[in-house]
């Protein structure tokens, strides 16, 4: 029989030896940390904003979904889950336009963790709500480890999450493509633009308007939009009175009719796969030019109808 080492027993750790304040401690320490909490609900989480500002209210944590460039609501609590809780989730949800919600707490209450899958069961596809437990624990004298557990999600999740890892197998390949796309093009680094694994880069031309770089095996894309949450539409906002304009002046654009998540205008090439890395090159000049294009005429066009006077929006 072979020797069995000796076995620690797991221990529970009162939450409040970690973080003594929500506010002040663990809501920094998850910002910091969003990769422990991207595992366990599957997503590739970003920070946007720490206490972001609802009305009178302010949402603990705004986060970015990246595969999907959707916001994500994550809410903190260090006590069991309440009702004020619930109802700042949903008042934040509709004010931040966010399309994922991850409720945690050490304890949630039956009433609250049956709304999570009411919401799951009776909303829209697009939308997702977790109920996400927090626990510490240890063995022994080893440091305390941080755990989250995950009590609701939507029902389609883990197969959605299967299906997207598996599109996801090409994300070195992205980031080898972003990484020659910074390298060939120094200038886009210089706006921001920094290498990644996504489909998608983005652009920022002003406050409101920012310019989005996507690559796919079949097509690469780029498409003038809005900011994210409550300023989704603000490229909207200053760019629809001058469409005609932006019509005339730029061939080849596709205006967003029904401005979906945002977008107005953009273009896309059918003739290019990322995973071609022959074709690496042509995609990088296409997309960079067009960035550039696009970016120069919304900064001209606003600052010349500025000028004039012309355009509530414009300023």
């Amino acid at each position: 029989m072979m020797d069995i080492p000796e076995l620690g027993e797991l221990t529970e750790v009162d939450l409040r030896r970690v973080w003594r304040h929500e506010a002040q401690d663990f809501t920094p320490w998850l910002a910091e940390n969003l990769q422990r909490l991207s595992v366990a609900v599957g997503m590739a989480l970003e920070l946007i904003e720490t206490e972001k500002a609802v009305e009178n209210f302010a949402a603990d944590i705004l986060a970015r979904d990246v595969r999907g460039g959707s916001l994500v609501l994550i809410e903190n609590q260090l006590e069991k889950t309440d009702h004020a809780h619930l109802g700042q989730v949903l008042t934040y949800l509709a004010g931040l336009d966010a399309k994922a919600v991850i409720w945690i707490s050490p304890f949630f209450q039956e009433p609250h963790l049956s709304a999570i899958r009411w919401l799951n069961d009776h909303t829209s596809d697009e939308f997702a709500f977790f109920a996400v437990r927090l626990k510490a624990v240890r063995i022994g004298d080893s440091p305390i480890a941080p755990v989250f557990e995950v009590l609701a999600r939507p029902s389609e999740w883990e197969r959605d999450m299967r299906r997207a890892g598996r599109a996801d197998a090409h994300s070195d390949t992205r980031l080898r493509f972003w990484t020659f796309y910074c390298e060939r093009h120094p200038a886009a680094v210089e706006d921001g633009l920094k290498p990644n694994r996504h489909w998608n880069t983005w652009f920022q031309v002003n406050e409101d308007i920012w310019v989005t770089l996507s690559i796919s095996v079949e097509f690469a894309s780029v498409f003038v939009r809005g900011s994210w949450g409550a300023r989704k539409f603000s490229a909207v906002e200053r760019l629809e009175p001058h469409l005609n304009e932006i019509r005339k002046c730029l061939s080849n654009v596709e205006i967003y009719e029904n401005h979906r998540e945002g977008w107005v205008f953009g273009e896309t090439n059918r003739n290019f796969s990322y995973l071609n890395e022959e074709q690496w090159p042509q995609i990088c000049d296409w997309l960079e030019e067009r960035r550039q294009r696009y970016a120069e005429f919304i900064r001209d066009m606003l600052k010349e109808n500025r000028k004039k006077g012309g355009g509530q929006n414009i300023r």
